[in-house]
């Protein structure tokens, strides 16, 4: 599988056609043609503006990395996570909580700290159902 291949798979994916492609990444459609052709490849810039466009990495656009899907999180998985998070952030406002040099967090640190934990929640929920799902029901392409 080539990187034209790749190319034309992820656009297929995102549902965009050649000519879609082509002015989000500010070429014409006849050059986004012959790159899934194989006609001509694309040089360093396109593959990072495709690689944006694309929301995938350069790395899988070249071959070097094959992309899985994360599992998708339910409104049930949804409402855990804001839950727990919710949680965890009554714990870190309490007198025992979080401090930096004995002095509580200011609004940007302590919303730097929420979008990191409910970051590492998602991936957390996201792992535990990749790993816990029985087989049959697992995406084959994983």
């Amino acid at each position: 599988m080539g990187i034209g291949d790749r190319i034309k798979q992820k656009r297929k994916e995102r549902r965009m056609t050649q000519v879609e492609l082509g002015t989000a990444v500010n070429v014409s459609s006849q050059v986004i043609s012959n790159w899934e052709r194989g006609y001509t490849d694309p040089n360093h810039d396109d593959v990072a503006r495709l690689a944006e466009v694309l929301e995938c990495s350069t790395e899988f656009l070249h071959g070097r990395k094959i992309e899985q899907a994360s599992p998708t999180l339910s409104s049930k998985d949804e409402k855990d996570i804001a839950k727990k998070l919710e949680s965890i952030l009554n714990d870190l406002d309490s007198d025992s909580g979080l401090a930096f040099d004995g002095e509580p967090l200011d609004e940007t640190t302590r919303e730097l700290v929420k979008a990191q934990i409910e970051s590492n929640l998602r991936l957390a929920k996201q792992l535990a159902k990749k790993k816990f799902t029985p087989k049959k029901y697992r995406d084959d392409s994983e």
